[in-house]
Order: C-alpha cells, then sequence, then structure tokens
C-alpha cells in the first residue's frame, strides 16, 4: 500500500547520508564532526550546528574516559534509558539520583528543584564521570556551584538542558566557567536540547572509542 524503505541496515546507511548531505561540518575537526552527526541525526536539526560548542579536547576526554569506564551521571531517568547500554564496553554504571530516597525533601529544605537537589547525591562519583544533563537548567548552574566549591571533577560535562527558563542561561555558565575548573565540555547553545539529545551524545562518543 505504502512504498517506503524497509530494510534496516538501508535506512541507517541513507539516514546518515542524508544527514552529512544537509548538515555544515565545515566549522567542526573530524572528531567533532562525527559527535554532531550522531546529534543531528537524533533531532533532524542540521541548524543546531550553529549553537553546538565543543571545549578543547572535549570528544578525547569523553572517549578515553568512557574507554576507562567512567561512571555516567544523568539528571533524569529518560537519559538513561536512552544510552544504549550494550555499547558500554566496560558496562559503565549510568547514574541518576533523581528519585533517590530523601530528595524531595532535600529540594523543599533548600527552596530549589528536585534535579538540582540530585546533583547534590553525585558527591564523589563525579571524579572522572561523564556527565550528561539534558532537562533541568537548575542541575547544571547546581553542578558548577559544586565545582566552584571544590567538588571532584568529571571528566566531561555534556550540557544539553532544554527550555525557555534557564535553559540558555546556564549553558552560557557553563561556556563561561567550566574552563575555571578544567572540565571538558559540549554543550547546544539556546534553548533547545532535552533528553534525546544528551543520550545521543553519550552514545556517540562511546561508538567513536
Amino acid at each position: 500500500m505504502f512504498d517506503y524503505i524497509r530494510d534496516p541496515a538501508e535506512i541507517y546507511k541513507n539516514s546518515f547520508a542524508a544527514v552529512r548531505a544537509a548538515t555544515d561540518l565545515s566549522g567542526f575537526s573530524g572528531i567533532e564532526a562525527d559527535i554532531v552527526v550522531r546529534l543531528v541525526h537524533a533531532c533532524a536539526m542540521p541548524e543546531i550546528t550553529e549553537g553546538l560548542v565543543f571545549s578543547d579536547g572535549a570528544v578525547a576526554a569523553g572517549r578515553q574516559a568512557l574507554g576507562n569506564g567512567a561512571s555516567v551521571l544523568v539528571d533524569a531517568e529518560m537519559v538513561g534509558h536512552g544510552i544504549i547500554k550494550k555499547n558500554l564496553a566496560k558496562k559503565n554504571a549510568v547514574l541518576c539520583t533523581l528519585n533517590d530516597e530523601g530528595v524531595a525533601e532535600r529540594a523543599r529544605e533548600a527552596a530549589t528543584t528536585r534535579s538540582a537537589a540530585a546533583v547534590d547525591l553525585w558527591g564523589d562519583s563525579l571524579k572522572d564521570a561523564v556527565v550528561a544533563i539534558s532537562n533541568a537548567p537548575t542541575a547544571l548552574f547546581r553542578l558548577l556551584e559544586l565545582l566552584d566549591g571544590g567538588a571532584p571533577r568529571p571528566a566531561l560535562i555534556l550540557g544539553f538542558p532544554v527550555g525557555f527558563i534557564g535553559a540558555a542561561e546556564s549553558k552560557d555558565a557553563l561556556i563561561e566557567h567550566a574552563p575555571d575548573f578544567c572540565v571538558p565540555f559540549i554543550t547546544l547553545k539556546g534553548r533547545r536540547g532535552g533528553s534525546a539529545l544528551a543520550a545521543a551524545a553519550v552514545n556517540a562518543l562511546v561508538q567513536s572509542t
């Protein structure tokens, strides 16, 4: 009844060929372009290249950390579900503390969001981890506050919070202050972001290790 491509291998091949044809990759290094292609594939918006920012050595840092078995800390369960676990060769732990016991109470006491309160529980797990923030600008702001206070440094921050309130500002803060803590990052400036992009960034790093 309908004429469409059914073969999974052909769909996969054609999808990435179409992404590369539609996307201006001229502003990115070769290893950065591999990540960009998968991010564009996840959202079907080639125009996000205008806002993507890679700090120096970010891709290499993420690859090395994941290859060494680094934990992946996420702000939302959906990001964790989007990470392709079978591709984590070291069976890296994927940690989300959003629904841990006591988080809601911490948030109320601090007059903040559960997402921000959950970041406080990462503690020593931050050291050399890959952090993927997708939904909550308050989580990214809180992470930067903790780093400013001397918290262990992650290997890489993937900053993709989405929304109209605080998202753009939190990513601007990441770009401005992450170098102060010597922490590499990848982010998308502005309002756009979300779980699909954060998970795609992790998957792209894993698949390129």
